[in-house]
């Protein structure tokens, strides 16, 4: 399981709780809309299903769901217009982010995460200067509940994945963007619905640090994910069991 993910996964323990549960529904509104740009039929959208899937799967009401593909449809004429942006940087340490974002204020986004790196010595960067470190791919992650290793193993990879990790409390699936329907079609066949099913930056190297420093950019990378306007923050940041034992223990 890569770092990233273990992450993730110790986040979901510590804080899902029902109180952040109105931000999450804000993030899955906005990219159910930019989703809904492109149609909103779930049918003929792929992007729209699966967004529209990761709500269902969080409990979003079915209103705010019809509300947020009519608001990027073009149906609801009176929706502010939604922007997606993706920015480059760096945090403490040399670790490297991509940070995607959707807002309908550019100058307010950039301004915020400037303030956020600035006063912890990172720093934003020009377009291209951290992307060449990462590949784009396709992602899946979801609790094996009743299926072997070797039974997930063998369909997913007949369905174009590249790779399968898998744990007790966590399998995840990589594979090309060009295999993604594919494999979300497999998953779907065996009645699996993700809780992550995306396409996402994946570093090519991973940076190592110490226990601490690897806490200290996780609590900045932690700070990023809860402004309003960010969607998804990628890393290179190599995150070990020590340094998740000191995250956790905060």
């Amino acid at each position: 399981m890569s770092g990233h993910s273990k992450w993730s996964t110790i986040k979901r323990k510590k804080g899902a709780t029902d109180a952040k549960r109105g931000k999450v529904f804000t993030r899955l509104s906005k990219e159910i809309s930019v989703a809904a740009r492109s149609g909103g039929d779930t049918d003929a959208n792929f992007r729209l299903r699966l967004a529209v899937e990761k709500a269902r799967a969080a409990n979003m009401p079915k209103d705010n769901i019809e509300r947020a593909i009519r608001r990027g449809s073009g149906d609801d004429k009176g929706g502010t217009v939604l922007e997606e942006i993706t920015y480059e940087g760096y945090a403490q340490h040399g670790v490297a982010l991509i940070i995607e974002a959707v807002t309908d204020n550019r100058n307010r986004a950039v301004a915020e995460l400037r303030h956020i790196l600035t006063r912890s010595g990172g720093n934003l960067g020009e377009t291209g200067s951290v992307a060449w470190q990462f590949e784009n791919v396709a992602y899946f992650a979801f609790a094996p509940k009743n299926f072997s290793e070797e039974e997930l193993f063998e369909i997913v990879v007949d369905a174009g994945a590249d790779d399968l990790t898998f744990s007790h409390e966590i399998v995840e699936i990589f594979a090309s963007v060009e295999s993604f329907k594919s494999v979300s079609d497999a998953l779907e066949t065996m009645k699996i619905v993700p809780d992550e099913a995306m396409l996402r930056m994946e570093p090519k190297n991973m940076i190592g640090l110490s226990a601490g420093e690897t806490t200290q950019v996780m609590k900045i990378i932690e700070a990023i994910e809860e402004l309003d306007d960010v969607q998804n923050v990628y890393t290179n940041l190599d995150v070990t069991v020590e340094a998740l034992e000191a995250y956790v223990s905060n």
